[in-house]
């Protein structure tokens, strides 16, 4: 009986449709943020949390201040969510990827500004 219920649950879990959307990590002291997305929001949150918690972030900047400053210091923030669509035509990639270049352009997170790096093209430019 509870092995059915088990699976029962587990079945939920999988079939349940998960929001995906852009999400801030901000330094709360110098108000730098680490700006990424994901099609699985709050299980991309949880991977990032338990990366910098970890010393594993692949991010070097946001790891090295995370170090230095304490994870007290750092706000997870969800910027846009976005319920995926069952629809044939709906790609959430697609549609993540102009989420993110959308916020990228907004905020500028480079620099003093944030820990992204800017994306080079095909060409060997940024954009």
């Amino acid at each position: 009986m509870k092995n059915k219920q088990n699976k029962e649950l587990i079945q939920q879990y999988k079939s349940a449709s998960r929001p995906l959307g852009v999400f801030l990590i901000r330094n709360t002291k110098t108000d730098r943020v680490f700006l990424g997305s994901g099609v699985d929001l709050h299980g991309t949150l949880n991977r990032h949390k338990y990366q910098l918690s970890t010393g594993q972030h692949p991010n070097r900047e946001l790891q090295v201040e995370w170090n230095e400053l304490g994870g007290n210091n750092f706000a997870f923030e969800i910027v846009e969510e976005l319920q995926p669509r069952h629809e044939p035509t709906f790609d959430a990639k697609r549609e993540l990827a102009f989420m993110e270049k959308m916020w990228l352009e907004r905020l500028k997170p480079y620099g003093e500004r944030g820990y992204n790096k800017p994306k080079v093209n095909r060409r060997g430019t940024r954009g």
